[in-house]
């Protein structure tokens, strides 16, 4: 069971589990355990909130296919329990980001010090180049 928040859980049953061996360092232990985590999340079957599931699908990240799955791989530790709540974690986190409304941008105008600066600092920088000029006579 995963607690997302105080009303948001996630069953065991609806995260897919799957250890799988782990790449890199390790020795002998890579190519006889299998510690790395492979975690499949269904967004479409699963019991969260419609508005939550809105937000996921609607996210563009490369963990979630085109079929709505949150694929996370977790290698990091040299555990499989460590592993496997590394994957839980990610997975909360990603929810989590998804969730949040982003403040919407108001444009503004620059003001008129910052755009004298801005040609100021333009004309100074072009008399520079001037000066380095081949000078005839």
């Amino acid at each position: 069971m995963l607690a997302i928040s105080n009303a948001v859980i996630i069953a065991d049953w609806e995260i897919e589990l799957n250890a799988i061996r782990s790449a890199g360092n390790g020795g002998q232990n890579v190519n006889k355990v299998a510690t790395a985590i492979h975690l499949r999340f269904d967004i479409k079957r699963s019991s969260l909130p419609a508005f939550y599931k809105e937000r996921l699908l609607k996210l563009s990240d490369s963990r979630i296919t085109t079929e709505g799955i949150i694929i996370i791989k977790s290698m990091q530790f040299r555990t499989q329990l460590q592993n496997k709540e590394a994957a839980l974690e990610r997975l909360k986190e990603l929810i989590l980001s998804a969730i949040v409304v982003q403040k919407a941008r108001r444009a503004t105008k620059p003001t008129k010090g910052s755009q004298r600066r801005r040609v100021d600092s333009k004309t100074k920088r072009g008399a520079s180049k001037v000066l380095r000029k081949k000078v005839d006579f």
